[in-house]
């Protein structure tokens, strides 16, 4: 089968999810008003809430949300067949992904722009909230934990990417000066990212390898600095880094989403991955539930509706730019997710079915690296770019995305840490610099906890993320339900996603449970049983609210009678 052909299906379907579907949502469901006066400008302290152009917050907005994980995920999912997790992708876009991230959006910006567990309280009630905001905790640090492992892997399997990922930070900065003082965003716009490329094609002449550092492998090292510089940047004021740097990453990731979808059309790339694969291993997990956690960005992800409502609800101009930048954001991430699966699927990683095998011959034996491998090649054959040029093209794609992942991430569990602090009165956690190094040691604890000394092993968190990211979704969209409810709003739109999420991450994350416990992986296994035994607790709460509002909607309909 012809790779164009999944293209074009996957390009249909969300076109129609974003001018049918995502209209019909944020009109007659959420009901978005240009006229309400968002967190943004009502606060304007102009560090985290800072009104914003839709278009700089939909840069910021999907870099955050897109990191590493739509590329990793589909990347390992294909193992089971390119047809479930096309699926998945383009039916989880429309009708999860794009609800789930406009409508935590939409939730914060109506609730002074909490962040999605403290909103919990305002709907649910106050040990919903405390509960919830241990599970955004936990996905924050398995997010960060993971993310840090990609990248310092990404450096030390692409040396050229190194240059060009660090010079961004520069090009960020400046134009983040830029914009503050009012020039010309389209001008700022083309400088940055013509300013990208050209690091990108110095990135061969100017390739760094890190060499081992107090008795520290390069893989640890490169872990280390990574979150230095992420508390760091999670410390600065949002225009000052990023903003501008997510802005221009979008922009990138634009170039990049064209690059690899134009080399489709170019080349025209036969399959070579099966539709299902009914070679597994015979250790492999079963398909079901676990496709359905390890494409989680891409189809819905907790991650999302923390991000809609820590950071994205901090900077909306208009309630109305929440579907731009929240629906639309799904899109793009979705948009991603389809590519990877083409790419790893085509003949441009594997000319052969035989070839494909040999690299997916078990579960999680390809990720990342099949992704810039196959997307280089695509490239190249499509476009007739020096492979060279193409491989640190998408490394510095990857973990640009994963690196401004890691910014969002520590600055949010800052947030969380503060929040805690205040609640339960302990001031000398509630300073940005303590808070910041709290949440920097907790991910460092965990990447060298789970992946050892060397961090090496830290990608084994990955399932351990793919199922309480997505019961967190599912956790979200039970709290855009009842505000709907208690609107008197039509709520099945966002409680059938919940639902079927629910399920599949809950045993999802039970398979996952035994299996740590099997391989005596006690850390995980701890922080396995504190999300499940969480879910349920909060999912209890909610019945008992939703049975509340049932009774006393009974009873005022008696009453009339």
């Amino acid at each position: 089968m012809s790779s164009v052909l999944i293209v074009i299906m996957g390009i249909a379907g969300m076109s129609l999810g974003w001018f049918v579907y995502s209209k019909f949502i944020t009109e007659k469901i959420f009901k978005l008003d240009s006229k309400f006066v968002t967190p943004a400008r009502e606060i304007n302290d102009g560090v985290d809430f800072v009104p914003t152009n839709k278009y700089v917050l939909w840069g910021h907005h999907f870099t955050s949300i897109a990191g590493a994980a739509p590329i990793v995920g589909p990347a390992i999912a294909v193992y089971w067949g390119w047809v479930p997790a096309v699926t998945w992708v383009i039916l989880g876009t429309i009708f999860f992904a794009g609800v789930h991230d406009c409508g935590a959006l939409w939730a914060s910006n109506r609730h002074k722009g909490k962040s999605i567990g403290a909103l919990a309280e305002d709907i649910i009630g106050k040990r919903t909230r405390n509960l919830f905001m241990v599970v955004v905790f936990l996905v924050l640090l398995m997010v960060n934990a993971v993310f840090g492992v990609v990248i310092a892997k990404s450096f030390i399997n692409t040396p050229s990417a190194v240059f060009p990922s660090w010079m961004a930070i520069v090009v960020a900065l400046i134009i983040g000066q830029l914009v503050y003082r009012k020039f010309n965003l389209i001008a700022l716009s083309i400088a940055g990212v013509v300013a990208l490329y050209v690091s990108v094609f110095l990135g061969s002449s100017f390739q760094f390898e890190m060499p081992e550092i107090f008795g520290l492998s390069a893989n640890a090292n490169w872990i280390i600095l990574l979150f230095v510089y992420a508390a760091v940047a999670s410390t600065l004021p949002v225009w000052m880094l990023l903003q501008p740097r997510d802005f221009i990453n979008g922009l990138q990731l634009i170039v990049g989403l064209v690059l690899l979808y134009g080399a489709v059309f170019l080349f025209m790339p036969e399959i070579s991955a099966p539709p299902f694969n009914e070679n597994v291993d015979f250790n492999s997990p079963s398909i079901i539930p676990l496709l359905f956690v390890t494409i989680a960005c891409g189809a819905i992800s907790g991650f999302h509706g923390i991000v809609s409502s820590g950071t994205s609800s901090k900077q909306l101009d208009k309630e109305t730019d929440a579907r731009f930048v929240g629906y639309l954001g799904a899109i793009g991430e979705g948009s991603l997710a389809l590519i990877t699966i083409v790419v790893v699927s085509g003949v441009a990683l594997a000319s052969t079915p035989e070839a494909w095998h040999q690299i997916y011959d078990e579960f999680g034996s390809a990720g990342v690296g099949a992704f810039v491998e196959g997307g280089a090649n695509l490239i190249s054959q499509g476009w007739g770019l020096p492979i060279s040029f193409t491989q640190t093209l998408l490394a510095t794609m990857v973990i640009l995305f994963a690196g401004t992942t890691m910014d969002t991430g520590v600055r949010l569990q800052r947030y969380i840490i503060q929040e805690w602090a205040e609640i339960y009165n302990i001031p000398a956690f509630s300073k940005g610099w303590s808070a910041t190094l709290i949440a920097v040691a907790s991910c460092l604890a965990l990447a060298f906890g789970a992946g050892g000394a060397s961090g090496d092993g830290g990608m084994i968190i990955w399932p351990l993320f793919g199922s309480t990211n997505q019961i967190l979704a599912s956790m979200t969209l039970l709290v855009i339900s009842i505000m709907l409810i208690k609107l008197k709003r039509p709520a099945r739109y966002t409680l059938i996603p919940m639902v079927f999420v629910l399920t599949m991450s809950f045993f999802a994350g039970v398979t996952t449970l035994i299996t740590f416990i099997e391989n005596e992986n006690y850390l995980l296994t701890v922080i396995e049983m504190i999300v499940l035994i969480t879910s349920i607790l909060v999912m209890l709460d909610a019945v008992s609210v939703v049975s509340k509002l049932t009774k006393d909607k009974t009873n005022i309909t008696q009453g009339e009678k």
